[in-house]
């Protein structure tokens, strides 16, 4: 089982080599769109420290999000899927 497991590995490690080399198709492409942080924030009437202190993060970093120099990741990437989805959800972020 050991040598099974060992050349699936290094058939799959081709294959990415490949596939980075340009020789061969991705079998799938996955791509995550990440929010547009200015329009989220603009949805909620907020400026940049107010928004930023509700969704407890610093303004600095709301601010390298709407300029694309960083990425929101993990629960803050959560909290502003929903506040997209949902822009009211933030008068009860307030009340927290």
């Amino acid at each position: 089982m050991r040598k099974e497991l060992f050349d699936d590995l290094m058939a799959s490690a081709k294959e990415a080599v490949e596939i980075h080399q340009g020789k061969r198709e991705p079998a799938r492409v996955t791509r995550f769109e990440l929010p547009d942080v200015k329009a989220i924030r603009a949805s909620t009437h907020m400026k940049q420290d107010d928004f930023a202190a509700v969704i407890g993060v610093s303004s600095a970093l709301v601010q390298a999000w709407e300029q694309g120099r960083r990425s929101p990741s993990g629960s803050a990437l959560k909290l502003l899927r929903v506040i997209e989805r949902k822009p009211e959800f933030v008068q009860e972020l307030l009340q927290v």
